[in-house]
């Protein structure tokens, strides 16, 4: 085995950080280290936590790590952040709410700019879990920047999904039709010392008994998580959120479904692979020749379409011309 492979594998958080930095640089090598590590990869639970700006994600995530690691644990974390305007990078926000977690080597914590990838999950999200399964972490908690709709995308890459919500944000059922209601195992009505938290409980299940099949499967629970600043009712909310999570998980091994949910992430990884060596060299030349800027102003004065435009490219570079 690979010096550098057996070393990420046992647990090395150096080598582990410089190749999650490389992923996010597209840094050639990195897709080579990333092709040797794939198998070591596959047996951590994934958890994606997702949900409105403002909804307290970061602050849950460092109470769930505290639970998890109560129960021994191993943690890693991956926090999408919006990209910096400035610098191009991370704005670091999570990472240093969960400053606490630093010197615990059962805890492994990263972030991600989003750098414009679509549902708010950087493209080197896959990559960087990939690492973190491969240094043997237990769970893998993949917190989204929380953009809307494009957020459910974090359904291609974890097992068990936590929607949170927070009363009185105005936008609480808005995103709830946006497509979260479809893709959350687990709900927390967060900040639920809140006015208005009973309501948005009362709301929520009936949407959840308007949508339950006859009562089979798995029936999202609802966690009413209150107030960060009294610790001990929060510490004891967020074991049940854990509990619940880890109730989930349990069930989608005897059922089953986390086979389904993991073949649902293979083919996610499929597509994510081929735009990376399909489409985004293309992207680059035509950016580098200037032909990117020449079909954008073609479209924009009407002269083409993107669809002309996208076939005339595509026939450039993939469609191979019949010799004869």
């Amino acid at each position: 085995m690979d010096s550098l492979i057996k070393k990420i594998c046992a647990g090395d958080v150096r080598l582990a950080s410089r190749l999650i930095r490389d992923i996010e640089d597209k840094i050639p090598e990195a897709k080579a280290k990333i092709k040797k590590l794939y198998a070591h990869t596959g047996k951590s639970f994934i958890v994606g936590i997702t949900g409105a700006p403002g909804a307290g994600k970061s602050t849950l995530t460092d109470a769930l790590i505290t639970a998890l690691r109560k129960k021994n644990k191993t943690i890693g974390v991956l926090a999408v952040d919006p990209t910096s305007p400035f610098t191009g990078g991370a704005i670091l926000g999570d990472r240093i709410r969960m400053q606490k977690h630093a010197e615990d080597e059962g805890v492994f914590v990263r972030s991600l700019a989003t750098r414009g990838a679509l549902g708010g999950l950087s493209q080197a999200a896959g990559d960087a879990i990939h690492v973190m399964e491969a240094m043997g972490k237990d769970i893998i908690i993949v917190e989204t920047v929380g953009i809307g709709q494009q957020e459910i995308d974090i359904i291609n890459h974890a097992h068990s999904v936590v929607v949170v919500l927070v009363p009185g944000m105005g936008d609480e059922i808005q995103t709830m039709k946006a497509g979260l209601m479809e893709i959350a195992d687990v709900f927390v009505v967060n900040k639920a010392n809140r006015p208005g938290a009973n309501q948005l409980q009362t709301e929520l299940s009936s949407m959840l008994n308007l949508a339950s099949r006859n009562g089979a499967g798995w029936q999202p629970p609802i966690v009413m998580v209150g107030d960060a600043f009294e610790p001990a009712a929060f510490a004891e909310k967020t074991a049940e959120l854990a509990q619940k999570i880890e109730e989930h998980h349990r069930y989608l091994i005897e059922s089953g479904k986390l086979t389904e949910r993991m073949h649902r992430k293979a083919l996610a990884e499929i597509n994510d692979a081929l735009s990376f060596c399909l489409l985004e060299p293309v992207i680059a030349e035509l950016t580098a020749t200037g032909k990117m800027e020449h079909f954008a102003e073609k479209i924009k004065s009407r002269q083409a379409d993107p669809y002309s435009v996208a076939e005339e490219i595509a026939k450039t570079f993939f469609i191979k011309q019949d010799k004869k």
